[in-house]
């Protein structure tokens, strides 16, 4: 008899988080479970690429990866805006917003 494993496959799209729970014979790899939630199909209905960047607990890995019992594979979506230029953005309009509550606003 084989053994099997249980993971968990989860797609977080903008307003809402998919999660399936798939179980698979071993050795099973990030594809095998990607395939086996359906969530690959979601995955390119919404946005659009073939094969989506995978990642176990944050840490970025290949399809072929082997999976253990217990783990997330996680389905990471293109970034929307790059996280630079959002923070340098707010540093901009934070100095702005103290610069215009220094200049001559009432201080004496």
């Amino acid at each position: 008899m084989s053994e099997s494993i249980e993971v968990e496959v989860v797609l977080a799209l903008p307003g809402e988080c998919l999660r399936e729970r798939v179980r698979l014979q071993t050795p099973a790899c990030a594809a095998d479970a990607l395939q086996a939630s359906g969530l690959d199909r979601v995955y390119r209905e919404r946005v659009g690429d073939d094969v989506p960047p995978l990642g176990v607990y944050g840490r970025k890995i290949r399809p072929e990866q082997l999976l253990k019992d217990g783990e997330r594979l996680e389905i990471y979506r293109p970034l929307t805006a790059d996280p630079r230029q959002r923070r340098r953005a707010r540093v901009d309009a934070r100095r702005r917003s103290e610069r215009a509550g220094s200049d001559g606003s009432g201080a004496g």
